[in-house]
């Protein structure tokens, strides 16, 4: 990370299920990925521009960029100097719980646009973070609450119903559990497909139309996932590129940052300080 940037990735006690990030980003770029939570990120300085549903979404200062879960999209400066901002990943139960209290939606409840002009919510977001670096929990969860409810409310909705399933997106789902069983040993593309009794490239279209990239980049996504939650349980990284099928640390190094924004080391070093036992007082 360049000297004009800095981020850090964490988790707090008095937010669990919610991961938190602030950042200032320059020369940054993040590549096609997904996000198993929710994505409430406040742009406070600059411009982040990001790939979303095949368009080119542009965040400035006063902003929400808001990403559903499993959606594609990618991130990088939208202008010279950069981008600040501080993000809120709900994870998706946390966030159904809110909208069944708060809002009236049916179904399936997520974000329906990508990116929203909303101030006073971005103010919300780095008083969140305000209150976990104060060590106040009961304000950092009340002003998180209120902060996921205010976006549902504002710029949420029920999702569409997914359409009927055709073979080829069939086929994709299959691929995609194929490739989650065997993360650290994949197959080949003609093998996958054939596996599947269909042909390369049309396995090709209806994986990247039904999940937004291709099996390749899948498949490093969800690696970095899982390396995610063994580094959060304490692996150490050497061990989790081992683990996830990178050939070795540096690969997984690279691969990390470029999806999750920080190095696997300081990630990690964040939840043990976050989650370390206090020592007892010696007597």
């Amino acid at each position: 990370m360049g000297s004009e940037e800095k981020a850090r990735h964490w988790q707090d006690p008095g937010l669990p299920g919610v991961d938190l990030l602030r950042a200032r980003y320059v020369r940054k770029t993040f590549v096609r990925h997904t996000h198993e939570s929710f994505v409430i990120a406040a742009i406070t300085e600059g411009v982040e521009a990001f790939h979303h549903r095949g368009a080119v979404e542009r965040a400035g200062p006063g902003a929400l960029a808001l990403i559903n879960p499993d959606t594609a999209h990618t991130g990088q400066a939208g202008v010279p100097e950069g981008w600040t901002y501080s993000v809120l990943y709900p994870a998706a139960d946390i966030v159904a719980r809110i909208a069944a209290e708060t809002t009236t939606v049916r179904g399936t409840v997520g974000f329906t646009v990508p990116v929203a002009d909303d101030p006073y919510t971005v103010r919300l977001v780095t008083e969140v973070l305000r209150a976990v670096d104060e060590r106040n929990p009961l304000a950092a969860d009340t002003l998180m609450r209120h902060t996921v409810a205010r976006v549902l409310r504002a710029h949420g909705g029920a999702l569409p119903a997914r359409t009927p399933r055709t073979a080829g997106a069939r086929k994709a789902e299959r691929a995609r559990a194929l490739l989650e069983e065997r993360l650290a040993g994949p197959p080949s593309l003609e093998q996958l497909a054939s596996c599947l009794d269909t042909s390369p490239f049309a396995l090709l279209r209806a994986f990247r139309e039904l999940y937004g990239m291709p099996p390749h980049t899948w498949l490093t996504d969800a690696r970095i996932r899982r390396a995610c939650r063994l580094l959060a349980a304490g692996t150490a990284p050497a061990s989790v590129a081992a683990a996830v099928g990178f050939t070795d640390q540096p690969h997984l190094n690279r691969h990390f940052t470029r999806i999750v924004g920080v190095p696997p080391g300081a990630y990690a070093r964040e939840r043990a300080r976050t989650y370390k036992t206090p020592e007892r007082p010696r007597s």
